[in-house]
């Protein structure tokens, strides 16, 4: 249940966010929230990462449902287990859901987030989808780390 609930919030946060910056800003209008760490900027992007494969963002929306579906079938297979590692699956499906959708519905991304003096822009789901990274690589560690553990005491 904690999996599909906090998949369900990441993609609620995210989609919620995005609407408020496409209602709310013009594309390319900047707000400056904590200058010079963070600021908003409206940004369309209709590729993928770092504006990479501008035009063909539908594709990754493909990819990004065919990657829900892989995290689901380990889950229910059990390989996925443990909270960080249901932690992880569960941000990277919200933000690939939350980016499958702008891309399937508007055909680019809503991206509104800038760290620093601007190496990168992104949106929540770009957020969800580095945290579910850096989880999975924490808890596979984690897990190799305790399965070591327990052989060396057999």
């Amino acid at each position: 249940m904690f999996f599909y609930l906090l998949s369900l919030i990441v993609l609620l946060i995210d989609q919620g966010s995005k609407w408020w910056v496409r209602n709310h800003m013009s594309v390319g209008e900047h707000w400056r929230v904590f200058d010079p760490y963070l600021h908003f900027e409206y940004y369309q992007n209709s590729g993928a990462a770092f504006s990479s494969f501008q035009g063909y963002g539908k594709w990754f929306a493909y990819l990004a449902i065919v990657v829900v579906g892989v995290i689901i079938y380990y889950r229910k297979k059990g390989t996925i287990r443990g909270f960080v590692l249901d932690a992880a699956a569960a941000f990277l499906v919200g933000g690939a859901l939350g980016n499958a959708i702008d891309r399937i519905v508007f055909g680019k991304v809503t991206d509104f987030i800038v760290w620093g003096s601007g190496s990168g822009i992104m949106n929540v789901a770009d957020l969800a989808i580095n945290a579910g990274v850096l989880l999975l690589i924490v808890g596979t560690l984690l897990r190799s780390w305790n399965e070591r553990r327990s052989y060396s005491f057999k």
